[in-house]
């Protein structure tokens, strides 16, 4: 049974009332005898009744055998009952046609207008078109009945997608913010040791970046604009905990096009540079670049590997940077282009994304 919109159901029962006048206009007026013979009013008794018959077949076939039968893979049982079907309704229309002696005054109309072929050949024929109007109506119920179930299927695998997309896309941002949240609180209770008046300079900064966080991205998508801004924010956060031997470069588009793009999808780059690439005693360098060419954005960032760090490269970024992966492959499938590597003669890790926000 396909379950529909009461829009939808009625528009369907419109079509169905449609296709049986059509049908049935069609079957009524069908005459198996010459032109030149008037049919007599028993014949058109025979016609309603095949017309219910093949309505009453249609309809079971569509929402008994089809769904129960061959939808569950009872292939042969349903041929079975539509092989009984048919032969049901070629012994129902012989047995109409002996209740209403059709046989005999088809052939007294015959005689009566000098034809001489005998009214059995036209009987014969008859029943040979109605063999074939049924089996034209079962095929056409079965083929309707199994598109739909096509159709329902897809829109069903599709909502479920959908779902899933959801639901992993709230996750992965559940754990990205956390992450970068308690990394940020442990910058600043480093800080309060240093400069009181710094760190709370720091926690304004990252109370109006939790707000971005908290109220701002809520939805799927948010201006590019307001993304830069958090960037931003989050970079003169970061700065605050650094000495001079830390130098950053930031670039932003000089000529902002304001598109949508998914939330924090920057963060995860821009903060495992932070993490890794910096060190208190050794010189190091972060070079963060976002520019802007139409609806194409790239996000470059480079950082200089400390060595003194534990974790390997290819692991630089933890939870954060294999999610962010993983949200871009669901936000921006065949629309994104990563790269990360890393150049040992320049002492580099580097991270080249590419979004087309098309």
């Amino acid at each position: 049974m396909i379950f529909q919109k009461p829009q939808s159901r009625l528009v369907a029962v419109i079509i169905h009332l449609l296709m049986w006048s059509v049908f049935g206009l069609a079957v009524l007026f069908y005459q198996p005898l010459t032109g030149d013979i008037a049919m007599p009013y028993q014949l058109w008794i025979k016609q309603a009744i095949v017309l219910f018959m093949l309505a009453t077949a249609f309809y079971i076939n569509t929402e008994v055998l089809v769904p129960r039968l061959l939808l569950k893979n009872h292939t042969g049982y349903y041929f079975i009952f539509i092989a009984i079907t048919i032969v049901a309704f070629i012994l129902i229309t012989g047995y109409v046609d002996r209740w209403l002696d059709l046989p005999a005054l088809m052939d007294a109309a015959f005689r009566y207008h000098g034809h001489h072929k005998g009214g059995p050949d036209h009987h014969s024929d008859f029943n040979l078109v109605a063999i074939t109007i049924i089996a034209f109506v079962l095929g056409i119920g079965t083929s309707i009945t199994t598109i739909q179930k096509w159709q329902m299927d897809k829109q069903s695998n599709l909502i479920l997608q959908q779902e899933k997309t959801s639901s992993e896309l709230s996750f992965l941002k559940a754990q990205i913010n956390p992450h970068f949240f308690f990394n940020t609180l442990n910058n600043i209770y480093a800080l309060t040791y240093v400069d009181a008046e710094t760190s709370r300079k720091a926690i304004h900064q990252l109370s109006r970046m939790m707000r971005y966080l908290l109220y701002d991205t809520q939805q799927a998508q948010t201006l590019l604009s307001q993304e830069l801004n958090f960037i931003k924010d989050f970079i003169n956060l970061m700065q605050l905990r650094l000495t001079d031997s830390v130098k950053i470069h930031f670039e932003q588009p000089e000529n902002l096009i304001d598109l949508p793009v998914a939330p924090m999808i920057f963060l995860p780059f821009v903060e495992n540079a932070f993490k890794h690439g910096t060190s208190v005693s050794e010189p190091s360098e972060i070079f963060i670049s976002i520019t802007q060419q139409g609806e194409e954005l790239k996000l470059t960032v480079k950082n200089t590997i400390v060595k003194n760090q534990t974790a390997p490269v290819d692991e630089y970024g933890g939870i954060g940077l294999e999610n962010t992966r993983r949200r871009l492959n669901i936000l921006y499938p065949d629309k994104h282009e990563l790269v990360i590597n890393t150049l040992t003669g320049t002492n580099e890790y580097n991270i080249y994304l590419t979004l087309h926000l098309s």
